[in-house]
Formats: C-alpha cells, sequence, structure tokens
C-alpha cells in the first residue's frame, strides 16, 4: 500500500490529502480515470492514469479489498489493518522513513531533502519533459496540466514547473528544431 501511495502523486499529480480521500468508487480501472471529489476549491475533477499505474492500481485494489471494507466502494482506498483510512502524517513519517532508508538526502544547493508533496512538482515537470520529447504542442497541452493538477489556471501550475536539466535540454531541442526550419518571419 506505502509502494501505491507513493506512485500515486508522482504518477498523477494529485495532491497527497486527495489521494487519501480516494475511495473505491473513485477508480475506473476500465477507463483508466481517477475521480477527486471535492478538492481544493470544492471542485471535482477527472485525472487520467496510464496503463502502468493502472496496474499497480488494480494489484491495490486487490490487496485492499482483503480488509475490512463495512462501506462496501465507499471504503478508503488506503486504509489500515481496520476501515480507518490513513492520515496525512502518516503518510508524510512513512515517506520520510523511506526516503532516509533508501539514503535519499537533501541535494547540493537545496534547502531541504525531498518531500512527499515534492512528487507532485516531479509529475508535472515529467509530463512536460515527456511532451517535448514526443513532439507535441506543449503550449497548448499546459492549460490540460493545469486542469489535471486541479489549479484554476496556468500561472498556479507554473510554479511547479522547475527548470531542471532535463527540462532544459528538452525545451532546447525544441527551439533548435523550430529555428533549423527555416525562415519565421511573416
Amino acid at each position: 500500500m506505502y509502494r501505491t501511495m507513493i506512485l500515486l502523486p508522482y504518477g498523477t499529480g494529485i495532491r497527497i490529502g486527495e489521494a487519501l480521500r480516494l475511495t473505491f468508487q473513485d477508480v475506473d480501472l476500465v477507463e483508466r480515470i481517477i475521480t477527486i471529489r471535492c478538492t481544493k476549491f470544492y471542485k471535482t475533477r477527472l485525472v487520467p492514469i496510464g496503463p502502468k499505474l493502472s496496474g499497480e492500481l488494480a494489484a491495490h485494489l486487490e490487496r485492499r479489498g482483503l480488509l475490512p471494507m463495512p462501506q462496501g466502494k465507499a471504503a478508503p482506498l488506503f486504509a489500515s489493518r481496520g476501515i480507518r483510512g490513513w492520515t496525512y502524517q502518516s503518510v508524510v513519517t512513512m515517506f520520510q522513513h523511506v526516503r532516509r532508508a533508501a539514503a535519499i538526502e537533501r541535494p547540493i544547493g537545496e534547502p531541504r531533502p525531498p518531500r512527499l508533496h515534492d512528487l507532485r512538482h516531479t509529475a508535472a515537470v515529467h509530463r512536460v519533459v515527456a511532451w517535448y520529447q514526443s513532439g507535441q504542442d506543449v503550449q497548448r497541452l499546459l492549460p490540460q496540466l493545469a486542469t489535471f493538477l486541479g489549479h484554476i489556471d496556468i500561472r498556479s501550475t507554473q510554479r511547479y514547473l522547475q527548470m531542471t536539466p532535463e527540462l532544459l535540454e528538452a525545451a532546447s531541442q525544441r527551439f533548435v528544431q523550430y529555428a533549423m526550419e527555416g525562415s519565421h518571419e511573416e
């Protein structure tokens, strides 16, 4: 269950609190969609999931189904031995234990070691890098990324898009390709 909890924000960009509020009925593995209900700004949104994450969630649902579920499909997706869902603090504490066990420390130049919430930032940056690498129109897709992240507008998403070496390289390659295509004067 911990593995799935770590993969979910990375694979979808959802907030930790959103993941903790998920129930069985919020996960549609056939359509590969997660429904995030009544989240920040009291919105509900649909978040697509890829085939690998869908497989992880299928295995998680099977394991979770072995625990008591008196609420049926309204049961929390992440729960301990009983029916009670995990708390935000317990998940953050678990992440810090895993981070320390993996010897992941504060990167040089960073003010603190990686946090669980940083997976959301990483998901956003990796999505943009993948779009660049696959030749997609990143400017056209950024509003979709904002929607998947649950942002009101693209400005809120910009703070998640830190310039990493991978993002800089992908954007630079795109610019070189654009420049090599010929004259861009009107």
